[in-house]
């Protein structure tokens, strides 16, 4: 019987490099789950638009599903959609974490109660090594998002490379595994063509006061005008 799986998708680099892992371990991948802010537009956190994201998962291709959701309601509507993936044969959920204890607690909590199996294929890997696989590999990427907390407006809208890593501060993790900065992959061993995209501005955002009033700096991405359906 077939073991189809799917991946939390973000576009970024942390999950597809999962996605790529765990191909070559022989899940059957066949769905992308992408999680959207209220307004249904926008990827949360990274702020891609549903339209890029799409022309993503064909170059992958692979299917993508949506849900959008406040905070609040969040764990809800993911499990909501996870039990629609499970009518589609799905048995596993593959996750790009890497050493968060809180964040596999909640997939694997989430994935048990509808019998979705959550699979973490960066568990434990060294970050910095991470990111080298993810070179070696010729991945593509641009930074879409960076945390004013710990980066400035200078990091956004620049490629994810070597000269981007070097560019670091002290204490800010290669990975961005604590926040702070959120990718776009366009291509990869995996793509079977890059996306084409272009970047439709760059703006700041202040988060509500409940959630801190932290001060988030975007690359806002889109497809190409005549790539729109």
């Amino acid at each position: 019987m077939d073991n189809f799986s799917f991946v939390s998708w973000s576009g970024g680099k942390d999950s597809c490099l999962a996605l790529w892992r765990s191909q070559q371990l022989g899940f059957q991948v066949t769905h992308l789950l992408t999680a959207l802010e209220e307004t249904g537009s926008r990827v949360r956190s990274h702020g891609v638009s549903v339209a890029l994201m799409r022309a993503q998962a064909t170059a992958l291709k692979l299917e993508i599903e949506f849900l959008s959701a406040s905070w609040k309601e969040y764990e809800q509507k993911f499990i909501e959609k996870l039990s629609s993936l499970k009518s589609f044969g799905i048995k596993s959920g593959i996750f790009g974490d890497i050493d968060l204890v809180p964040h596999r607690e909640w997939e694997e909590k989430v994935c048990s109660s509808v019998g979705i199996s959550a699979c973490l294929p960066l568990w434990n890997a060294d970050r910095l090594e991470l990111v080298k696989e993810f070179f070696r590999l010729e991945f593509k990427a641009r930074v879409t998002c960076v945390d004013g907390r710990f980066l400035d407006e200078t990091f956004v809208g620049c490629e994810f490379d070597q000269s981007f890593i070097d560019r670091l501060p002290a204490g800010v993790d290669a990975c961005g595994e604590n926040g702070e900065f959120h990718t776009f992959v366009y291509d990869g061993p995996n793509f079977i063509n890059p996306v084409q995209w272009v970047s439709i501005g760059k703006k700041t955002f202040v988060s509500p006061p409940e959630y801190g009033s932290q001060t988030y700096y975007f690359d806002e991405l889109d497809v190409l005008a005549d790539l729109v359906q």
